[in-house]
């Protein structure tokens, strides 16, 4: 190669390497500071494509969990009031019983009585207040319910419910019941045990959805769980190798600038031949 001194061929290469070194140490040290692979996007596309593509399934994933979560609470609301309609009707029974037995005298009748019209009444108010937000439960309101609780907009990804529950006292028969009298006493456990059974029933239609709802719940934490896994395999930064990597890095830039200043003393070589 002649001698030039408008063109330092030497100086340039080595430039044009430290500049490289440079950008792969800024690249790696952005990668160590977010824990993230793309730092630099135009590296990595296809896979940055694909986290992306699994960072916004994981999102969709999570919302339809919480769908899942909030149809439990739907569920379990209705059934802890159906749960205390329960308790108040088996009292109801325990105080027909006692009214139907003579131990008890007309007066002592009425003194029961009274606690057993504010049951009943407390029952009737249970089923017409028991709500989730505006959605009244027990009131006897017929709405099929679809729940989405999968990442996409597939059928399968819809849970439905369709839910008429009433257990208004009118629907269960125990609105005029009373126990004043021996005979009505006696009269009004034929009703409440129906009642009982008619609760049985709803309660065992609400269990079951929540079932359903517990397992979907599971479910969608094992495959949130796969796919946060599958995403940092992707865009997780490997500490150790990143880190070899800047250090490789840094000090090659060190001897590249060593270099650098060798190439750049070439050109005097000339003033040699001047001399």
């Amino acid at each position: 190669m002649g001698l030039r001194i408008n063109t330092n061929l030497a100086a340039n290469a080595v430039h044009r390497l430290i500049s490289k070194s440079q950008r792969e140490t800024v690249s790696t040290m952005k990668q160590l500071a977010s824990g993230n692979r793309f730092a630099d996007i135009s590296e990595n596309a296809g896979d940055y494509a694909i986290s992306e593509q699994l960072r916004g399934q994981i999102a969709s994933q999570k919302a339809a969990r919480r769908n899942a979560d909030n149809a439990i609470s739907f569920a379990a609301i209705a059934e802890g009031g159906l749960s205390e309609q329960t308790n108040i009707l088996i009292r109801l029974r325990e105080i027909s019983i006692q009214s139907a037995s003579d131990t008890f005298d007309d007066r002592e009748r009425e003194m029961l009585d009274m606690e057993f019209q504010q049951l009943n009444l407390e029952l009737d108010r249970i089923a017409k207040s028991t709500q989730f937000s505006s959605q009244k439960l027990l009131a006897g309101d017929e709405k099929e319910y679809e729940f989405h609780i999968g990442a996409y907009g597939e059928e399968e990804d819809i849970v439905r419910y369709k839910s008429d529950t009433n257990t208004t006292t009118q629907a269960l028969g125990t609105n005029g019941l009373g126990v004043s009298d021996k005979q009505d006493a006696r009269d009004s456990l034929q009703t409440i045990d129906e009642a009982l059974e008619k609760l049985s029933f709803a309660r065992a239609g609400f269990g079951a959805i929540q079932s359903r709802l517990s397992t979907v719940v599971n479910n969608s934490d094992v495959q949130i769980e796969n796919l946060e896994a599958a995403r940092s395999r992707i865009a997780d930064v490997d500490i150790a190798e990143t880190y070899s990597k800047m250090t490789k890095n840094a000090v090659l830039g060190q001897y590249q600038a060593a270099v650098l200043a060798q190439a750049n003393q070439l050109p005097q070589t000339v003033l040699r031949l001047l001399a």
